[in-house]
């Protein structure tokens, strides 16, 4: 009785604590989930802009003018991307504190630029490098979202790391308190 009674003690006075603290703020350089949320909607829209790019190529005439088939399938792959992109860059701007969301995004960029970078040198020689030329603007446009994006990841996956150092070490401490034998009342 005396241990769980204690207990609550413990739990109530970190619950004091925890509650009169000022809320946690980002640390120096990081963006805030609304700072990144507007990021996050620009790689949304340039990911449907792509999309949209990517469905006007015929890749079917590059095949046609002997152009290796796995063309067709990069360039459907490359369209299923840029969708995708669009959807979850957009999901990840209504919470922007997800890192698991926001490392599939940057995955998703990543393989979309890859993708592209092979589709723009089949359009450099399959079709017209002026077109070529045009994607490879186009993709371009999101490299600063990217980069901005990269570096909030980096920030956020530090931020957790330090949070749950901190949320271990108090539970280590209470753990103690709770362990520590009691000290029997003193009578007078």
């Amino acid at each position: 009785m005396a241990a769980a009674l204690r207990a609550l003690t413990i739990l109530t006075g970190a619950a004091a604590l925890w509650a009169q603290s000022p809320p946690a703020q980002p640390p120096a350089g990081m963006l805030t989930p609304w700072e990144i949320a507007p990021v996050l909607q620009e790689i949304s829209g340039h990911g449907a802009r792509l999309a949209d790019a990517l469905g006007r190529i015929n890749v079917r005439s590059w095949i046609d003018h002997g152009a290796p088939e796995a063309y067709l399938e990069q360039w459907q792959s490359a369209i299923v991307q840029a969708k995708a992109l669009a959807e979850t860059a957009g999901a990840l701007a209504r919470t922007p504190e997800k890192l698991s969301a926001g490392l599939d995004v940057l995955f998703r960029i990543q393989a979309l630029e890859t993708m592209v970078g092979s589709l723009e040198q089949g359009m450099r020689k399959y079709q017209n490098p002026a077109d070529a030329a045009a994607l490879a603007a186009l993709a371009a446009q999101n490299g600063v979202n990217r980069s901005r994006l990269e570096r909030y990841l980096v920030n956020l996956a530090a931020d957790q790391e330090r949070q749950l150092q901190v949320m271990d070490s108090e539970a280590q401490r209470c753990r103690a308190l709770l362990i520590a034998p009691s000290q029997p009342s003193r009578k007078r």
